[in-house]
């Protein structure tokens, strides 16, 4: 990567810190928090992080973000949902409204139970790296169904899919900032480099 690109992280509630820090640690990557329409068109990439679904949903609509934050992503901004991040930006989530509803995918919230039903596995996921890395799932969703067209599964762990990409959007049930393993944020980083080329 020659040329700096800038990735934001919605800010409003969630993991920001620590996708800030590991994507600090990225040649080349520029980092910044995303709380206004200023800071969104600075972007070439966002990163929707894990935290609460709704309570993120309802701070967009009251900093009137989420038709622009639609509007980017159907542009072909890269985004990068994480847990959260990945019911925000499905089309479909099961009992629930949908949120951005931008990618085929339908989504179960809370699939692998409450946060003392939290854990962490080494997998490889080729796409992203050839060695098994750790993907620590919290509170995690999984998808239970992608439009096999126009998404492409990245990874399945025990029979559901917890990794998926469709275009420039990516998406992921575990988090990987709260690991010492940077694959998945250089794999997205390399998303918004090859979207900005």
């Amino acid at each position: 990567m020659s040329n700096q690109i800038t990735i934001g992280v919605l800010s409003y509630q969630g993991s920001v810190e620590e996708h800030l820090h590991c994507l600090e640690q990225l040649p080349n990557v520029r980092a910044i928090p995303v709380k206004t329409l200023a800071a969104l068109e600075e972007a070439d990439g966002l990163i929707l992080p894990g935290g609460e679904s709704t309570t993120i949903s309802k701070l967009l609509d009251i900093f009137g973000l989420m038709e622009p934050l639609r509007k980017r992503i159907e542009g072909g901004m890269p985004v990068w949902g994480t847990c959260a991040g990945m019911i925000l930006l499905a089309k479909e989530i099961v009992g629930e409204p949908a949120h951005l509803a931008v990618m085929d995918i339908t989504v179960r919230r809370n699939a692998y139970g409450t946060q003392l039903d939290s854990f962490t596995e080494l997998v490889t996921v080729p796409e992203i790296c050839t060695q098994p890395i750790p993907l620590t799932f919290i509170r995690a969703p999984w998808i239970e169904k992608a439009d096999e067209k126009k998404v492409q599964i990245l990874c399945r762990l025990h029979g559901h899919i917890v990794a998926a990409r469709q275009g420039h959007m990516l998406v992921t049930s575990y988090h990987p900032e709260v690991t010492d393993d940077r694959h998945t944020h250089q794999y997205f980083a390399n998303m918004v480099v090859s979207s900005a080329e």
